[in-house]
């Protein structure tokens, strides 16, 4: 089985237990990798279907301050994405069960070589990746590579993609296809768009892979509200913001809140 099909059957999978998939974002080496190892973990046992882990990188475009912050704990290990792929092959080899796609910027992965990027991630397996700055224009030297690996690439959509973009968008993705729930970056959020729902039920109708939506995501009601209208629902920063207050804490607290999280996501 290739990493995208790992990818889309967990959360086919959610789909046929009546709930939306829950897909955690966690940023490594935040506050180091024995605290994320022990966070992953957390995770599944929580019933997450899908993990998203950062790869951090020193100007994160799309992120709010939460993630940010993340972002320069984590930079202070000095970070490589060796060390990354390393990391996630000693989890496959004690048998982690959940599917990982790692969220990075571009810059690092072009410098690494995309096609030994992609040859590496599948021997450790990652099943895929979601590069937020990389456009549909760009994406053709990478979605080659990631193919040739079987792994998931991943695109971004949000409320400015014009319709005929968005089908553009979503022929392009395997997994998932990512839905920004928002016009900014991410962030919990109290509110969120009012015509959230509708614009997920037209994206589901052009898409044929899973939709996921994202951004400001952070509470079991907008999780409640949402699960109705998209295959997979996407929290990160209310989970950042715990590792931040508790540091190698955090698990357990992150792993009761996605148990309520995932709860919330039954149909």
């Amino acid at each position: 089985m290739t990493g995208a099909e790992r990818v889309q059957k967990a959360i086919q999978k959610a789909q046929k237990e009546g709930r939306a998939a829950l897909i955690p974002y966690i940023c490594a080496w935040d506050p180091d990798l024995e605290t994320t190892k022990a966070l992953l973990w957390a995770l599944a046992e929580a019933g997450a279907q899908v993990v998203e882990l950062g790869f951090p990188f020193s100007d994160p475009l799309a992120d709010g301050p939460t993630i940010q912050a993340a972002t320069q704990r984590a930079l202070r290990h000095k970070p490589t994405l060796e060390a990354y792929l390393e990391f996630i092959a000693r989890l496959n080899q004690e048998g982690y069960p959940l599917p990982i796609v790692v969220m990075g910027y571009y810059n690092p992965f072009f410098r690494f070589g995309l096609a030994r990027f992609a040859k590496e991630a599948w021997s450790a397996g990652l099943c895929g990746a979601i590069i937020p700055d990389l456009p549909l224009e760009e994406v053709g030297p990478w979605r080659k590579e990631a193919r040739r690996r079987g792994l998931a690439h991943i695109m971004l959509a949000a409320p400015t993609t014009p319709p005929s973009r968005l089908a553009k968008i979503a022929q392009v993705s395997s997994g998932f296809l990512y839905y920004v729930s928002v016009t900014g970056i991410t962030g919990a959020r109290k509110e969120l768009p009012k015509d959230l729902a509708l614009r997920l039920d037209l994206c589901r109708e052009v898409s044929p892979v899973p939709v996921a939506v994202g951004f400001g995501i952070s509470r079991p009601e907008q999780v409640r509200l949402l699960a109705p209208h998209a295959e997979a629902l996407v929290v990160g920063s209310a989970l950042v913001k715990i590792v931040e207050e508790k540091g190698k804490r955090a698990p357990a607290q992150v792993k009761k809140l996605v148990q309520e999280l995932v709860a919330a996501a039954r149909r």
